[in-house]
């Protein structure tokens, strides 16, 4: 009877690694998409002539003055 306690535990446990890898691989889609999203708004941005680099240490240093 343990045998079929183990087997069913292995099962539940490779089953749950099985869908949380799926899971994983979504989310890593979902990251690179968002990741590209702001790339191009970044580029767009930068070709707009805005700098952001700029204009984030300008905003630390007047944080830290």
């Amino acid at each position: 009877m343990a045998k079929t306690q183990d087997s069913e535990q292995i099962g539940f446990h490779k089953g749950a690694l099985t869908t949380l890898a799926k899971e994983r691989q979504e989310l890593v889609k979902i990251v690179n998409i968002t990741e590209q999203l702001m790339q191009m708004h970044l580029k767009s941005l930068k070709d707009l002539g805005v700098d952001l680099e700029k204009e984030s240490k300008k905003k630390l240093d007047e944080k830290l003055d």
